[in-house]
């Protein structure tokens, strides 16, 4: 399918390098364009921002204020679909804004009288502006639920059913999951689904035996290897802190993203890491979420994740949009192990660090 885009846009994709479309973009554009209700499944990393963009946008008219609203779990994400709207917004005189909780609901207030065409934002933030009036849902056409699986946790899922209670039946509604845990039972009908199921080929992955005890001394081994970045998963918060205490200490090149750094400085903190400043950072599965980090090497799970959507999302953030990437596991046990072998179809090569590089382990007999 050749998707109908107009030629400033075209322009964008040439200077993007984007010459093709993704699986998850052809098939949610009919729908999406046609007003339908839509949920889109499809891997981290596989083009879902641009696929809800693109046909949304083109529906919405200039200088006639508030029309589509977008969801999303945390600041982080919220943040990187704001940045990619807008480049795809302005060549069409459309504006867009961000409303985040944690910064000024002041400043917020005056950015709705410019009258955005578009409101990004977080669950908990815009249900406030839609309490005070100064969200008008009865005047938006179209709802994107990003990351639809993390807004149904209880933090978020409260604010997304007050949203969604003020909303008209005939609005558009667009959910989008890395993962098949959402639930149908939520969704309204009629629903027009898109499943894409996962790319394996792009990824390579490997398990390194590593004792509990021996983890902080193996990640400051890591750091030093040449060409490594990577996002180092812990299940833990404690062990985040503990782990980045440690490093540091013994001058490795890293940094972590706690939950009780402030959207500013987590996102200077994402830009360095993002421009090669720290080898690894360190992070949850909750801090990473709408982390989006272009060409990340790896992907290294400290701890072996306790669910297969956690699996999923980790190596997500690495191989995206086709390019290849590398996922590196920590293994303390036998049974890890079986675990690992459940949750990807890859093959699995072991390896360890020998003289400054990750090298096969060799297999006797």
């Amino acid at each position: 399918m050749t998707l109908s885009l107009p030629k400033e846009w075209l322009d964008i994709c040439q200077s993007m390098a984007i010459s093709t479309y993704t699986p998850v973009q052809e098939q949610a554009f009919a729908p999406i364009s046609a007003g339908e209700n839509v949920l889109a499944i499809s891997p981290t990393g596989s083009g879902k921002t641009l696929a809800f963009l693109w046909p949304t946008l083109l529906s919405l008219k200039a200088k006639q204020g508030q029309q589509l609203l977008i969801l999303a779990p945390n600041s982080e994400l919220a943040g990187q679909l704001f940045e990619v709207a807008k480049t795809w917004a302005h060549p069409l005189s459309l504006n867009v804004q961000l409303f985040l909780s944690g910064s000024s609901q002041k400043r917020q207030i005056e950015r709705l009288k410019k009258a955005p065409e578009i409101l990004i934002g977080t669950p908990g933030r815009i249900f406030e502006l839609v309490k005070l009036k100064k969200i008008k849902l009865m005047a938006i056409n179209t709802i994107v639920l990003d990351e639809y699986d993390h807004l149904l946790e209880a933090s978020q899922y409260q604010f997304v059913q007050k949203i969604l209670s003020y909303v008209p039946k005939d609005h558009q509604l667009i959910f989008t999951s890395a993962t098949d845990a959402v639930i149908d039972s939520n969704l309204p009908e009629p629903l027009t689904r898109i499943s894409i199921s996962q790319e394996q080929d792009t990824l390579t992955h490997y398990y390194l035996q590593v004792e509990a005890r021996d983890k902080v001394e193996t990640l400051r081994k890591l750091s030093h290897l040449a060409d490594m970045r990577a996002l180092v998963f812990f299940n833990q918060l404690s062990d985040v802190g503990n782990a980045e205490e440690k490093l540091l200490y013994r001058q490795a090149n890293v940094a972590s993203l706690a939950s009780d750094v402030n959207v500013k400085f987590r996102k200077t903190i994402l830009e360095r890491f993002k421009n090669h400043h720290y080898t690894l950072l360190l992070v949850t599965d909750i801090l990473a979420r709408g982390i989006d980090i272009e060409q990340l090497e790896w992907v290294i799970n400290a701890d072996l994740p306790v669910t297969q959507e956690s699996f999923t999302h980790r190596i997500g953030r690495t191989g995206r949009m086709g390019q290849t990437g590398n996922v590196l596991t920590f293994i303390s046990n036998s049974r890890d192990l079986k675990t690992l072998k459940r949750y990807t179809q890859n093959p699995l090569t072991e390896v360890k660090i020998q003289r400054g590089q990750l090298v096969p382990v060799s297999k006797k007999g």
